[in-house]
């Protein structure tokens, strides 16, 4: 966009501020109630506020190119109200109504200013409107990246939620698996796995993963990744809930799980564990029965 000559929208803000900034809370609280949206009164009066004291000092320097340094502080602003719209439940065209709104009085003012200029005023609307479109879609892309952020750790909370590390006996964990396995979760489930084994100092480890709901040879690789892994850290690491299917695939895939213990059921491989660590359960019971 190339910069204009000279733009007269510093003075026209200037000098119909107080009017502008009344028609335009008066728009956005009437597209507030058609889209049934809850605007908080007081921080939209600040946000407007600044929005215009801003846009006078940017367009005074009459670059339109809203990414230089002089609207720095207007980029700042609208990554901050997008930000509140996003956690807030706003939609992409929502949040970048802030922006757009505020056409509407602008134009209004801008034809009485030049109403005997049509040249001026043909100039002056055109500089006016690539700027707000400009700002417009800087908002909805603020708007996007603040969502996606907030998405990524909802699924990061998620993930951490679906590999919890548990302690079945002193000395023995378990990883329950539930869902399918990818690059990015076996990473994680890599992860809790070693710092538990590391806050325990467990012995033995079980990864039970009668919740996966299939096996091909790229989540064979993950499983024997994470085991070896846990070996490295000095614990024996033992795979759980192989059913006859998975067995079946497995095998039909030639995947070679080497000398990996493998049991069919978590029990078995708690059993084998506890074998293993010397440890044995005693039906006290039964003992006091038999005594008696």
């Amino acid at each position: 966009m190339n910069a204009p000559n000279h733009t007269g929208l510093p003075e026209i803000i200037k000098k119909h501020e107080t009017d502008l900034l009344a028609d335009w809370l008066k728009e956005q609280t009437a597209l507030a109630t058609r889209q049934q949206v809850s605007l908080k009164e007081g921080e939209l009066k600040s946000q407007c506020s600044e929005f215009l004291r801003l846009l006078r000092k940017g367009t005074q320097g009459n670059n339109p190119d809203i990414s230089t340094p002089e609207w720095a502080e207007m980029r700042e602003l609208l990554t901050s109200v997008s930000r509140s719209r996003a956690q807030q439940g706003f939609t992409p065209t929502q949040t970048a109504t802030f922006v757009f709104s505020f056409k509407k009085s602008l134009f209004i003012r801008l034809r009485k200013e030049f109403a005997n200029n049509a040249d001026a005023l043909a100039d002056e609307t055109w500089t006016a409107t690539n700027l707000l479109d400009e700002l417009g879609l800087f908002t909805t892309e603020m708007f996007q990246k603040t969502r996606e952020e907030v998405i990524l750790r909802q699924q990061q909370g998620l993930l951490e939620l679906s590999t919890p590390v548990v302690m079945l006996w002193e000395g023995i964990l378990a990883l329950p698996l539930i869902g399918i396995l990818d690059s990015a979760r076996t990473e994680l489930v890599m992860q809790s796995l070693l710092q538990k084994i590391v806050e325990t100092g467990a012995s033995v480890a079980i990864i039970d993963i009668t919740g996966v709901p299939t096996v091909d040879t790229l989540v064979a690789q993950h499983l024997l990744k994470t085991v070896t892994a846990a070996r490295l850290m000095g614990a024996d690491c033992f795979i759980s809930g192989i059913r006859p299917q998975i067995a079946q695939t497995i095998v039909h895939l030639g995947v070679n799980l080497g000398d990996i213990t493998t049991k069919a059921n978590l029990k078995d491989a708690l059993a084998l564990a506890m074998k293993q660590s010397g440890l044995t359960v005693v039906n006290t019971k039964k003992l006091k029965e038999m005594a008696a």
